[in-house]
């Protein structure tokens, strides 16, 4: 029996529905044509598997790959592209449940953020500040955002779409070609968002819509036991090279045009 077969046969069930019914008012074939897809031994056409999943407001990724028997529906988040992240956990104290993903694993977050038995796989920590949300752990990379460097992470809470983003606040943006990465957000358009480091020594970047995977506000930071602030006299060098970089072009410019 495939996970298919037990994901349409549980949601069936759940609405009260008989294969007659569900079959001939909602998807518009046979009952024992149905029958089939719910025994395994057939497999529905794409415009078939896109009615089953709009009716039960499940994704046809979720329907095809995740056991969902195992998980309450009711508490999962449903993410705008059609993709779950797992429901809110609590402790015995009724405090958020925060999933860790690890410096090492941080690679195959991409692979994994939609497997909920790679999310169960994560460690997880609660904060008693943190509520009313659902919130992750992301480990910090580079020295792009000061005070986060490597060893430290941050704290995000997940939000729904770019129009809860607000200008010069900093968040976690899962991207497809640069994964996991933590930058302050500047301005949008139709087409992207334009984000910047705090760090002046790096110059602010476009990230289209299309590669965007998740966005997570930041909410709190973790630090190593060793941590110590940086020296930000480093980062006042470097816009101070930045300033004479474009100096040095200004004079070439100057001197070609003369010539």
């Amino acid at each position: 029996m495939s996970i298919f077969a037990d994901n349409i046969r549980f949601l069936r069930g759940k609405k009260g529905l008989s294969q007659q019914s569900f079959a001939n008012e909602i998807l518009i074939i046979s009952r024992d044509r149905y029958s089939k897809y719910e025994n395994g031994r057939s497999e529905p056409p794409y415009e078939v598997l896109i009615k089953i999943s709009k009716y039960f407001n499940v994704s046809i990724d979720l329907l095809l790959t995740v056991d969902i028997r195992k998980y309450p529906l009711e508490d999962v988040l449903k993410l705008p592209d059609n993709r779950i992240v797992l429901p809110v956990v609590v402790d015995k104290l009724g405090n958020n449940s925060i999933e860790i993903v690890p410096q090492k694993a941080s690679m195959g977050y991409l692979s994994g953020y939609s497997d909920p038995e790679y999310i169960e796989s994560l460690q997880r920590i609660s904060l008693p500040f943190l509520t009313n949300g659902k919130y992750r752990a992301f480990p910090a990379k580079g020295d792009s955002m000061p005070p986060f460097k490597d060893g430290s992470f941050i704290i995000g809470k997940y939000i729904e779409n770019t129009e809860e983003l607000k200008p010069n606040k900093s968040y976690v943006f899962v991207t497809l070609n640069d994964g996991i990465s933590y930058k302050r957000f500047k301005s949008k358009n139709e087409k992207s968002v334009t984000v910047t480091s705090d760090n002046s020594f790096y110059e602010p970047y476009e990230i289209p819509f299309g590669e965007i995977v998740e966005i997570w506000q930041y909410a709190s930071g973790i630090f190593p036991e060793d941590f110590e602030p940086d020296n930000f006299e480093n980062y006042n060098l470097k816009e101070m090279f930045l300033e004479l970089r474009g100096d040095i072009r200004k004079l070439e410019d100057k001197i070609f045009n003369q010539n």
